[in-house]
């Protein structure tokens, strides 16, 4: 079994190219309600993970096949707050668990000594914000992370991604969740944070770039980006 250097090695060796979008692709596909399993439930691109691994599975190695170095799960949505609009909040550790196993066997099936190839697995912003919609608890914001972390890192990832993040306040929640998980599983890994600004400059809840940066700061992310 091929042994991987850790991704921080890596990136000592050469920039490493992050795959593109998994929704975009999944429209791409023209599915109808049944690929989702049923009409309650279309629209729920995680359902996929489960319902057409064969589409999933598909996806990530077209991204693998046209370089990317770190590939994404598909899990933008899979936490318990957001699964929860579609009555399935149960089965966020099985989709996320399932997503993560089948973005791992991708990377591994095209990983080799010379290029290694990685899986970040992806935690959304979900559909709340403390600071601007509400709607959700600090508190019941880190359990969902913390559960979506733990199956991340259980399914096999080797890097955390907190992706388009509007609002600080949901970062640290997912910053709290996460440690937890690490505490948890007994296993680290390395953060990636990115977060999502509006056209005049801040982020959706109003902070600079420059102090959503220093907030994050002590987390010791792998990489910061902005969409």
């Amino acid at each position: 079994m091929l042994t991987k250097r850790a991704i921080q090695d890596q990136m000592k060796h050469k920039i490493l190219i992050l795959d593109g979008a998994m929704g975009t692709m999944i429209q791409q596909a023209d599915l109808t309600a049944d690929d989702f399993g049923g009409e309650a439930f279309d629209g729920c691109n995680e359902l996929l993970n489960v319902t057409r691994p064969d589409l999933i599975r598909q996806i990530h190695d077209q991204y693998l096949q046209a370089g990317a170095d770190i590939i994404e799960t598909n899990t933008f949505g899979a936490t318990s707050v957001v699964l929860a609009e579609y009555d399935i909040a149960e089965r966020a550790r099985e989709l996320n668990l399932a997503a993560a196993r089948l973005a791992v066997e991708s990377a591994n099936a095209y990983s080799t000594e010379e290029w290694p190839r990685y899986v970040a697995g992806a935690i959304g912003p979900t559909t709340k914000t403390l600071s601007v919609t509400g709607g959700v608890t600090f508190e019941q914001l880190i359990e969902a992370y913390y559960e979506q972390a733990l199956a991340l890192i259980e399914g096999g990832v080797d890097v955390l991604l907190l992706e388009t993040s509007q609002d600080t306040l949901n970062v640290k929640a997912g910053s709290i969740g996460i440690r937890q998980a690490f505490e948890r599983s007994g296993k680290t890994l390395p953060i990636m944070i990115s977060g999502t600004i509006e056209p005049m400059g801040p982020t959706l809840a109003g902070q600079s770039i420059e102090a959503f940066y220093l907030s994050l700061e002590h987390l010791k992310p792998m990489s910061v980006g902005l969409n």
